[in-house]
């Protein structure tokens, strides 16, 4: 009988709860980094609320330091990118046997940060379309959607050739489907990566400048204006680049966001408790991206430049008030 995969979760909040969650209930030896809520999490386990069945899990393998990690077989880093600076300490524990690291974050280029660690040969990058929150020490609530779509990460690989998906992105996607999760590999991470911030920037950058869910963005139409002005340029930003995104895409992640469930987006929730924004990963790197051919993306920018404005105020008033 083949053993399973080793999973190591470096992060266990609203994503890496979740999927962590449902692979240790599926059966998978699963070892989640914790912060705040380590020891929470080992006197009282992991409780998770999700349309796929609520769980309660007991006997967690949680750790405070990925010091104690186990050496795993993947390694799934489920940190806002804002974090990413913690991977050179962190990842060299649990990927110290050779084990693959998998980038579920947001924006663009943010695998980098892990390559420097442990090798291009060795990581993989996803796009979780998930309205999921964490709302509480080890407890995790589900409320929509669920589906990761990953890939090798290949630098900037633009233009250049892909081949075809990899034998062990289909075992982790054949894992991950075991657990209940709607998981692809794909052969196109870039594509992915594009389509996903052409929902990211939009509706992460408007909810926190406008204070709006996700629900009021759409139904306003002075706000649905500029959701879709936002994401054609990004649509534009990514043909521009070689990424070929089908057109009806733009159209297809709003009525994708029409129907989801009311969902406060995660940077007006890090915004609305004083935590630091994804602004790099989600609008810096793409704006570089398109900036290196002379592409302009003015609505995005001024986006970034407003989010960067009440990124610093309530950075100043929080050193202020100490």
């Amino acid at each position: 009988m083949t053993q399973r995969r080793r999973y190591a979760i470096l992060g266990t909040g609203a994503l890496g709860g979740l999927y962590g969650g449902l692979l240790a209930k599926c059966g998978f030896e699963v070892h989640f980094l914790a912060h705040r809520d380590a020891e929470h999490i080992a006197q009282n386990g992991l409780k998770v609320e999700t349309p796929l069945g609520d769980f309660h899990l007991q006997d967690v393998h949680v750790h405070a330091d990925a010091g104690t990690m186990p050496a795993c077989d993947v390694t799934i880093v489920a940190l806002k990118s804002t974090q990413n600076h913690l991977l050179q300490t962190m990842l060299p524990h649990p990927t110290r046997s050779g084990g693959v690291v998998l980038v579920l974050q947001n924006g663009l280029d943010v695998e980098m940060d892990s390559v420097s660690v442990v090798g291009s040969d060795r990581v993989l990058g996803g796009c979780c379309f998930l309205c999921s929150n964490k709302v509480g020490f080890g407890h995790v609530r589900h409320l929509d959607y669920g589906a990761i779509v990953f890939g090798e990460y290949r630098d900037n690989a633009y233009g250049q050739a892909v081949p075809g998906i990899t034998e062990r992105a289909l075992q982790v996607e054949a894992d991950l489907r075991e657990a209940g999760i709607d998981a692809t590999a794909t052969e196109d991470l870039l594509m992915t990566r594009w389509k996903k911030l052409m929902w990211n920037i939009p509706f992460n950058g408007l909810s926190v400048v406008l204070n709006a869910s996700t629900k009021e963005l759409i139904e306003n139409p002075d706000s649905l204006r500029l959701v879709e002005q936002v994401i054609r340029e990004v649509h534009g930003a990514a043909c521009a680049l070689g990424v070929a995104v089908p057109k009806e895409w733009i159209q297809k992640q709003v009525e994708a966001t029409r129907q989801m469930v009311p969902y406060d987006a995660s940077m007006r929730l890090d915004y609305k408790f004083g935590r630091p924004m994804e602004l790099g990963a989600i609008f810096g790197n793409p704006l570089k991206a398109g900036a290196r051919i002379g592409f302009e993306m003015p609505s995005v920018l001024m986006l970034f430049q407003q989010l960067q404005f009440m990124d610093a105020m309530q950075s100043k008033t929080q050193a202020a008030n100490g």
